[in-house]
This record gives structure tokens, sequence and C-alpha cells, in this order.
């Protein structure tokens, strides 16, 4: 089984590197791996062609945003399997993929995965500041405004392929609008791995609190587009958030 793993980047010098040795040093070895820049300025592309020979397929230029480069790296993907490893962020060790794999293997019915996730201070330290458990999936969650953390999602390609790319028209949490049309809409067949699969770290504090504003308003949009009580639903997902934090 290959497994397609896409990084979109933009300007991320600083993270870049951790990202993409975090996927090369998988134990999993039929990897296919997928870099999309949106022509960096930085010194993110250098940084990319010291391991190009271990890239499978790399794209540098200008793109609409992230959305638009992860569609990019989701027509280029030819594996069977395909998720998503943020620039920012890192595998939580080095079994994630073999573990993905091997439950897609044992049941050929399951058409997705996802597992946990941890976020982690943007600094040497790393302190937890969230602990992003999954549990077992159940539409009635869905409904109630959880989704599983998004760089744990793994998909079938036959799936992508038939139920679309992200939709461009959600700017910021188009990955909301994505997982709720494949989960809510075509109600695919997911499986938990009760496993860390992902390490992603917090943005500055300004930064997350702008684009938490943004979001909160595309998901509501989201939510109301599938004919769900969008008030209801982003409170609760936003309820569900703020439980998730360290308190130290």
């Amino acid at each position: 089984m290959r497994i397609t793993i896409i990084t979109v980047c933009y300007n991320r010098k600083a993270t870049i590197e951790k990202a993409i040795k975090s996927v090369l040093s998988q134990n999993y070895h039929d990897i296919e791996y997928i870099i999309i820049d949106g022509n960096s300025k930085d010194g993110t592309q250098s940084v990319i062609e010291s391991y190009r020979d271990r890239i499978s397929q790399y794209i540098s230029e200008p793109d609409k945003g992230m959305y638009d480069a992860i569609n990019k790296g989701l027509k280029l993907a030819t594996g069977d399997v395909i998720g998503l490893m943020h620039s920012d962020d890192e595998f939580y060790d080095t079994k994630a993929i073999s573990r993905i794999a091997a439950r897609f293997s044992t049941d050929s019915s399951i058409e997705g995965i996802y597992g946990d996730g941890v976020y982690v201070t943007n600094d040497s330290d790393e302190r937890l500041v969230r602990d992003r458990i999954g549990g077992v999936f159940s539409l009635k969650k869905v409904k109630g405004g959880w989704l599983p953390l998004h760089p744990t999602v793994y998909l079938k390609k036959s799936i992508i392929d038939k139920h679309g790319l992200y939709n461009l028209d959600f700017k910021i949490a188009s990955d909301t609008e994505f997982l709720l049309r494949y989960l809510y809409k075509y109600k695919i067949k997911m499986s938990y791995i009760d496993k860390y699969i992902v390490k992603m770290r917090m943005g500055g504090m300004s930064t997350s609190f702008k684009t938490a504003l943004k979001v909160l308003n595309e998901d509501y949009k989201i939510y109301k587009y599938h004919g769900l009580t969008a008030a209801q639903a982003v409170f609760l997902k936003k309820s569900l958030a703020l439980r998730q934090y360290i308190v130290q």
C-alpha cells in the first residue's frame, strides 16, 4: 500500500526541515512525499532542495492560498491513501504511518482513518499546550460540533476522487467543510487509531486570536451550508476545543 503525504508551505524556513525529516524518518517505506511551495522568498526553497533526492514530487509556484496548494498536491498524488503533514508540524513518532497502513490493511471497507494529536508551544521548550484526543467516531459527535484533528486524517484516494477537493470558497476553514462533506454528507466509514499521530506547533497569541475570529465566522457559514444548526454546532465545537487546553 502506497501512502502519499502532502506538505504545503510558504515562507517556513524555520520549521520546514523538521516537517521533512519527520516524514523521511518514518519506518514505513512505501511513501510518496509531495511538497507544494507557494514560491517562498525566505530560504524555504533552499531547505527543500537539500532533500530533493528523497522527495517524490516538488513544485514551487504562486498559489491562491493553502487549500489551493493542497488541491495541487491531491491532483498529483498516486498513493492508495493520502494525508497531510503541515509545514509547522511533525509526526509524533516514527511509527505513525506504519500504524495507519496496518489499520487500512486489516479492513478493506475502511475509507478513512484518524487519530490523536498534541499542540506544543512554538519554542525550544515545546511545552504541551493542548491535548487533542479523537475518540471513537460517531455521526452524533459530528452533528454536535466534533471533527477529527485534520492532520491526523488519512483517506483513500478513491474516496477523494469520488467526493472532491477542498472548496476554495472558504479561505481559512475549508478543512472544516471538507471533513463535514466526507463525514456528514457522504458518511464515509472512519476508523479511530488510539495513538498520537502528529505534534503541532501553536502560533503567536495575537495571530492566533485574529485567526480564531475568522475561523469562527467561516465555521458558522460552513455548518449552515451543510444544513446543520450552525450557531449550536460552532458553540459546541469551540467548547470542546477549550476543554482540550492543558492547565499548568
